[in-house]
């Protein structure tokens, strides 16, 4: 990555070389969990899904801390390259690897001694709980790998190297994909073999990732290097703060709707196992459009973040509104198909159970109502992060999920029971979106005077 390229190729052929590697890593990442769910629903059935629904707040937790770690880092670092602050960069870099290798082993060592009690929290019923018990004890060792891999693929990404990025990411989910039907139905391991498979697929992508560190463009890091410095991570994690209270966010959300559908559902004629498959499947389907959001923005910040420390207003403006239009296109396919080709994207997990095929269609036409706009409060979050406003990309994180789905989960689910727990997505998505359009275009019209401001019209 150089001032050649990033300062001055156009802003849409830069956003399409690097966001294009950056979704389908995200894509490709969010079918690890995706081909679980597939091989799972066929050979163990929807309390299968169910607790793969129960164990995947874990699964959050793990991306929060890396989203917190790699974004934050990798915007710093291409702060500092766009300010040709070398040793900055090679500082910050350094300091991602250690916190990378500390937050991994504290992770590991607290989700294993503490799993009946997080599992409960998370909405396992009686029915549900020895299966999620066995699938997340094997997930939980492979997150040291799934950490390395995503912060080293940010970094990577930051460097001006997007296809080698996507490559970690895109080995590791064949692997994986091809590795699940062998152990669940191969060799009959059912759940476990699911678990197995993902791990293995985890460990090859965080090898090839790791290799790349000491290949750098723009820096030479050595082993010595690798460090965890207080004021480093205070710096990271202030930036990367927004994408991984993102995280946390959707893990509350995950914890109170599990807990909500579970008791409302047994006043239903779905009862609580229903409704918590069905859920899982619905969010993890919903994750595959959010991870061509979430990937497309990660393609754009660093070219924000680069020109807004090289001072190039206008570039910075220019990109984020590019974005937001490309998002727009992703998004409408992605509404499209959750509410007029319900059926058929629900099938695709298996259809065993009438009542819980109708409930799960039911349920992804309301709650994922309109989902057509909710990635203009991601992109926005992760614009303000990259340009180094985290406090915007914060307020940002919360609105949708904690400031107001969380209380409407709670006050709808009260009055209305299971219909009410749907309505809550659809109307802090409307709000959240209003919210996120005046914070971006406050700062577009401040980018506008300082592009101004420098004598350019």
């Amino acid at each position: 990555m150089n001032e050649n390229v990033l300062g001055y190729e156009s802003e849409s052929k830069l956003l399409m070389q690097f966001a294009i590697p950056s979704i389908i890593s995200m894509v490709v990442s969010s079918l690890y969990n995706i081909v679980d769910q597939i091989f799972i629903g066929k050979g163990v059935g929807y309390l299968g899904n169910a607790a793969t629904n129960v164990a995947f707040p874990l699964t959050t937790i793990s991306l929060a801390i890396c989203l917190m770690i790699g974004i934050g880092s990798s915007s710093r670092f291409s702060l500092n390259i766009g300010a040709k602050k070398m040793e900055e960069a090679r500082q910050v870099a350094g300091n991602a690897v250690g916190l990378t290798i500390v937050a991994s082993i504290l992770y590991v060592i607290i989700v294993q001694t503490f799993l009946p009690g997080l599992l409960t929290v998370f909405g396992a019923t009686d029915n549900v709980m020895d299966y999620a018990i066995l699938y997340t004890r094997i997930t939980t060792l492979g997150v040291p790998f799934l950490m390395a891999s995503n912060i080293c693929s940010n970094l990577i990404r930051a460097d001006g190297s997007p296809k080698y990025s996507m490559m970690c990411m895109i080995i590791g989910a064949v692997i994986n994909t091809i590795l699940d039907p062998i152990f669940i139905f191969v060799f009959d391991l059912g759940i476990a073999g699911a678990a197995i498979a993902t791990i293995i697929g985890q460990i090859v992508s965080a090898i090839i990732a790791i290799r790349y560190l000491f290949h750098f463009k723009n820096i030479t890091l050595e082993v010595s290097d690798i460090h965890v410095s207080l004021q480093d991570t205070l710096s990271v994690c202030s930036i990367g703060m927004s994408a991984g209270i993102n995280q946390l966010a959707i893990l509350l959300v995950q914890i109170v709707l599990n807990n909500s559908l579970t008791y409302y559902g047994q006043f239903s004629v779905y009862g609580s196992d229903i409704p918590l498959a069905a859920c899982g499947i619905v969010m993890k389907v919903n994750s595959i459009l959010m991870a061509f959001i979430i990937g497309l923005s990660q393609g754009m910040q660093p070219i924000a973040g680069f020109n807004y420390g090289a001072k190039k207003y206008n570039r910075v403006r220019n990109v984020v509104w590019l974005t937001i239009g490309i998002n727009f296109i992703i998004s409408l396919i992605g509404w499209y198909l959750f509410q007029f080709q319900t059926a058929k994207v629900l099938s695709i997990f298996g259809s065993e159970d009438g009542l819980y095929f109708e409930f799960a269609i039911h349920f992804m036409k309301v709650f994922l109502a309109l989902c057509i706009v909710n990635g203009v409060q991601v992109i926005s979050s992760g614009f303000f992060s990259s340009i180094g406003k985290p406090l915007k990309g914060m307020i940002l994180s919360l609105i949708r999920q904690v400031i107001l789905l969380i209380p409407l989960l709670v006050i709808l689910g009260h009055e209305f029971g299971l219909d009410g727990i749907m309505f809550a997505a659809p109307i802090s998505d409307a709000i959240a979106f209003v919210v996120s359009c005046f914070f971006l275009i406050r700062e577009t019209i401040t980018l506008t005077k300082q592009h101004r401001s420098q004598g350019v019209i």
